[in-house]
């Protein structure tokens, strides 16, 4: 019973410090969801951007959480077996307490100061930071919708789209690492917002945080399909899911629609798509 008892502690103490190691994961989770369009998919996809290096501490930051549990797993196991708890008393309690919230304000501390500095992004000539910045337009604007279908609107102009586009992104990460759902649906399809929702509910509707690095976002494609203007944005550069780690390279292409039947209607995300 005791040799039980005491693997059981060791599994706690290593569990418990464990779940506070778990990554973060950016908007959409790395998964294709909503419109896909092949077309578009297999375009030449651009050169994937060099991960920045990350801070020389980092390397074993994501260790130090497991070596605590194993180390105060450790202590309990050789308390338990030596019998280091026989005639044990109140204060010997607390003191054991006392010495365990010590090591874990202690690790904590380690993480938080070893975690790299946030690195500012560069998107088209812009300095911006993936936190700071709130930009304060919800919806990309365009002109009168006079397109005809299957084809580019006369109207569309690439660059203030792509301008708000980024924009956009950082503001929709910003909302996904909080769980603000209701910023979220004001962007999104049905569909497309149903799927970010249940990954934002699969988590726990928990806070995280993840870090744009780099961003780049190119035109893809712009028709219209139905009553549908579909303008589809190729995003890539840098990001970091995790704490202490690496930027880890992305490429996702965003179909975002608006409706040609309704006057002064919004775009909003009707897919993403990993490109391969």
């Amino acid at each position: 019973m005791k040799k039980f008892l005491t693997l059981f502690l060791v599994a706690v103490f290593s569990l418990g410090l464990l779940a506070g190691e778990a990554s973060a994961k950016r908007l959409g989770g790395s998964k294709s969801f909503g419109k896909q369009r092949e077309s578009v998919s297999q375009q030449a996809a651009p050169k994937a951007p060099a991960a920045a290096p990350a801070a020389a501490p980092a390397g074993g930051n994501k260790w130090l959480g497991p070596l605590a549990g194993l180390a105060a797993g450790g202590l309990l196991a050789s308390l338990f077996m030596g019998h280091g708890f026989d005639g044990i008393k109140m204060m010997d309690i607390l003191m054991m307490l006392g010495i365990a919230a010590a090591v874990f304000f202690i690790f904590r501390a380690l993480r938080r100061n070893s975690a790299p500095q946030p690195v500012p992004a560069t998107a088209g000539g812009m300095q911006y930071s993936g936190y700071s910045q709130q930009p304060a337009a919800p919806a990309l604007s365009g002109g009168s919708m006079a397109a005809t279908a299957s084809t580019r609107p006369a109207w569309f102009e690439d660059e203030p789209f792509l301008r708000q586009a980024k924009a956009n992104f950082l503001r929709l990460q910003d909302a996904n690492d909080k769980g603000d759902t209701n910023d979220i649906r004001e962007f999104t399809t049905p569909e497309v917002f149903a799927e970010i929702s249940l990954q934002i509910k699969e988590r726990g509707g928990k806070p995280q945080r993840t870090e744009v690095v780099t961003l780049n976002a190119d035109m893809a494609d712009v028709v219209t399909e139905g009553d549908h203007v579909i303008a589809s944005v190729r995003f890539s550069g840098l990001i970091r899911e995790e704490e202490g780690a690496s930027a880890e390279p992305f490429n996702e292409i965003w179909h975002i629609q608006k409706s040609t039947s309704q006057p002064n209607s919004s775009w909003f995300i009707a897919g993403i798509q990993q490109v391969n």
